[in-house]
């Protein structure tokens, strides 16, 4: 393999866990985040009441 092939790749310049608005790919990480952190609580929720999450908050 000689010099001639080598590619170098640039660091990213961004910091990805930045808070940013819009349709950024940082949005998108925090949004898949907090989505993760609310289905956790949801099922942490299902499994200690023995109920559902709108049961257990009287909307059902």
């Amino acid at each position: 393999m000689t010099n001639a092939t080598k590619t170098a790749t640039t660091p990213v310049a961004t910091d990805r866990n930045a808070w940013r608005w819009g349709f950024t790919p940082e949005a998108e990480i925090w949004n898949g985040r907090l989505a993760m952190i609310g289905f956790l609580a949801a099922a942490l929720i299902e499994l200690f009441s023995g109920q559902g999450f709108l049961h257990f908050w009287d909307i059902l």
